[in-house]
């Protein structure tokens, strides 16, 4: 088994994360950190901080140079952060010192390293929030097309009253929807630039610090804080956890998927199923199965960039190590997860015909709450209850069907209507339309 599964051979495709991959590897890395530092001596440039012959040499050099990552191992080893060893060979690469002089000008390792990372979030979540639109169209769809096919709900693993569809759908894609909306709203500010000094004060880059700081952001496409953020870990922990709540909410279609394909069910067609070794007659949910375990993985994940959001004093090294292990495999989590998900809403569909035997099925007890209410018409509540659930349990005890029993002890029923699964949908159809009606809207 690989260190990742996102970087092994034979299980990358079922952990399969897209582009994201390509965001968080070295050569990514460092190509952030110098666009960075190319954008940030064009700032110092402008501002008359450094010489601008040497501003302009190095924005230019920091778009044609390249980075030797596997050079860097054995310093960063010792010193415990990548940046000086990559300074190093950037410099030598440059032979220019002249110029070379004024490359991470008043900046600190950390000011690089997370200007760097917010650069690939930003991408990456950029293509999460395009892959979670194109879910939401494909469950919009589902709900608008099945709003009023009739299934069973099911309360603790058993059936409960009738539902449709279109509402399941619905469900599995109303958490989905408000964070869609969250990550619209939070866009803009949510990938900060860092830039403020060894100790976050910004001394050593003098008194235009803030303008700075502001016209690096603009460069660089990122939010301005306004201030360092070098132990405030907002901005990694608001998406840490964003991505980990997105997992969870597609983890819940990957569990019922689960079950509503499983052959004893199979209410569900989910195409593509996976096969067994052994049994000819097993279809496999493989793709909600691969949801469910990273949902797992990326929940555990987002505890540890929480915990590591104390740092002690300005900074601590293995609080922002903590991140360096973790956050990537949460991203690249919840990527593969949502490539499941979906690919999953673009190719399931119903089995209706076996959806509307469940219902017919279990002799009718299904109705059963919609049979006590009707008696509650012509009876107080607690006795149309007790009257119900008599019946239930003659109908489980003689094998007859509840709707043929409530028939016969109360002939004035209208029990066509009582066990009529389209009658019985309640709000389930509104709500499924009005689902599909927002996401019409995005």
């Amino acid at each position: 088994m690989a260190a990742s599964v996102h970087e092994s051979q034979h299980l990358a495709k079922l952990f399969d994360a897209g582009k994201l991959t390509r965001l968080f590897s070295d050569g990514a890395e460092m190509r952030a950190m110098l666009l960075t530092h190319g954008a940030l001596a064009k700032a110092q440039g402008a501002l008359g901080i450094i010489p601008e012959t040497s501003a302009a040499f190095l924005h230019r050099a920091a778009m044609e140079i390249q980075v030797d990552p596997a050079a860097l191992a054995e310093a960063t080893a010792a010193n415990g952060v990548s940046v000086p060893a990559y300074l190093a060979q950037v410099r030598k690469t440059l032979d220019a010192p002249e110029h070379a002089q004024y490359l991470h000008w008043g900046a600190t390792s950390q000011d690089i390293l997370d200007t760097a990372l917010m650069l690939r979030l930003k991408q990456a979540f950029g293509q999460l929030q395009e892959q979670l639109t194109q879910h939401l169209k494909n469950l919009a769809q589902l709900s608008g097309k099945y709003s009023e096919t009739p299934m069973p709900a099911r309360t603790w693993g058993q059936h409960a009253t009738p539902t449709s569809f279109g509402a399941v759908a619905a469900a599995w894609g109303r958490p989905l929807l408000a964070l869609h909306a969250e990550m619209t709203r939070i866009s803009n500010t949510a990938f900060w630039v860092s830039l403020s000094g060894a100790s976050g004060t910004g001394s050593a880059l003098g008194p235009k610090a803030a303008e700075t700081r502001a016209a690096l952001a603009g460069a660089l496409g990122l939010h301005d804080p306004g201030h360092g953020w070098h132990s405030d870990r907002t901005p990694v922990t608001q998406l840490a956890a964003w991505a980990a709540r997105l997992t969870a909410a597609l983890a819940k279609m990957g569990k019922d998927l689960t079950e509503l394909g499983m052959t004893g069910i199979g209410e569900v067609q989910l195409g593509g199923a996976g096969r067994s070794s052994t049994m000819p007659q097993k279809q496999n949910p493989v793709g909600p199965g691969v949801i469910v375990a990273l949902s797992a993985q990326t929940t555990a994940l987002n505890s540890v960039i929480q915990n590591a959001a104390a740092h002690a004093h300005q900074r601590e090294g293995a609080a922002w190590m903590s991140e360096w292990l973790a956050l990537p495999q949460l991203v690249l989590g919840a990527g593969a997860a949502l490539t499941r998900a979906e690919k999953l809403s673009a190719e399931l569909s119903p089995d209706e015909t076996r959806m509307r035997a469940a219902l017919g099925g279990g002799q009718g007890l299904i109705f059963a709450e919609a049979l006590s209410f009707a008696l509650a018409e012509t009876m107080p509540r607690p006795e149309a209850q007790a009257a119900a659930k008599a019946l239930c349990l003659e109908a489980q005890e003689t094998g007859k069907c509840l709707e043929t029993l409530a028939r016969e002890s109360h002939p004035d029923l209208d029990t066509a209507q009582i066990f009529d699964p389209e009658a019985q949908l309640g709000s389930a159809p509104a709500e499924a339309r009005a689902f599909a009606d927002e996401v019409r809207q995005l």
